[in-house]
């Protein structure tokens, strides 16, 4: 089975000195999802929360709903496969396009399309002094980073607390984990807030409606696209936040301006 961090050597030079060190590094591994005895895509990510990666990239990808059409997900002996199957046909998709996501991810959702989510109608308020406070709590979660670095963190709040949380090398694939992990928990609280600490791009976003979220915090910056996307959905759309600072580059009237 394969595991998130690998023990490796290397060499250092500072100061024109030469230092050798042990560390942990983060995985980065190939993981193909195979669907009613199909293979689809293969994922490149950090092999941890493997059914819940499965389970949330068809959800985000609008081929489920809910947890109930999945009759069983099981990661294969080796590691490198998620098998699922599904309670009904499910049609792979013609075309996978290719995303902006490290480690290449991919999606079927036309990004440009009408989007079937509207968040415009949610009345969420936070005070801008919460947005600091629920960043400091996302990089609490960072288990795994404080190992090895190099691997993104995403966390779902309440805005009161982490409900839920997930690392990955690839930013795309952990709000595929957080999808997953709410629908194999159940979890669906009345406020969701979503944090990350990768890029916003416009899978990113559309991941982010998918899951009706209203707010989405990033410690870094958002395209263009994402921007756009998040006007037409609905979303409040904040970026470089920090503990005492942070962007907002629409709907700002959730935040207090």
């Amino acid at each position: 089975m394969n595991t998130p961090q690998k023990s490796i050597h290397y060499e250092q030079y500072e100061f024109q000195k030469w230092k050798s060190f042990d560390a942990e590094t983060i995985v980065e591994t190939p993981v193909s999802l195979t669907v009613n005895g199909d293979v689809w895509v293969t994922f490149m990510c950090t092999p941890v929360n493997l059914e819940a990666l499965a389970i949330g990239f068809l959800y985000n990808e609008g081929i489920i709903e809910k947890i109930s059409e999945v009759v069983d997900v099981r990661v294969c002996e080796h590691g490198d496969n998620v098998d699922v199957w599904l309670d009904h046909g499910a049609e792979q998709p013609t075309r996978w396009r290719r995303t902006s996501g490290c480690t290449g991810g991919v999606t079927a959702v036309d990004l440009l399309a009408k989007p079937n989510v509207s968040l415009i109608g949610n009345n969420l308020k936070v005070q801008p002094e919460e947005i600091g406070y629920l960043v400091e709590m996302l990089f609490e979660t960072q288990a795994l980073y404080r190992q090895t670095g190099g691997v993104h963190t995403s966390a779902l709040s309440d805005s009161n607390k982490i409900l839920l949380s997930a690392e990955d090398i690839g930013r795309h694939n952990t709000l595929d984990k957080i999808a997953g992990q709410c629908l194999m928990k159940d979890i669906w609280p009345e406020v969701r807030i979503l944090m990350t600490t990768g890029r916003i791009s416009s899978e990113m976003l559309q991941k982010a409606a998918q899951l009706n979220v209203p707010i989405l915090i990033s410690r870094t910056s958002p395209s263009s696209l994402s921007i756009e996307m998040a006007e037409r959905y609905g979303i409040t759309l904040i970026g470089y936040a920090r503990k005492h600072r942070f962007n907002v580059y629409s709907n700002a009237q959730r935040v207090g301006l």
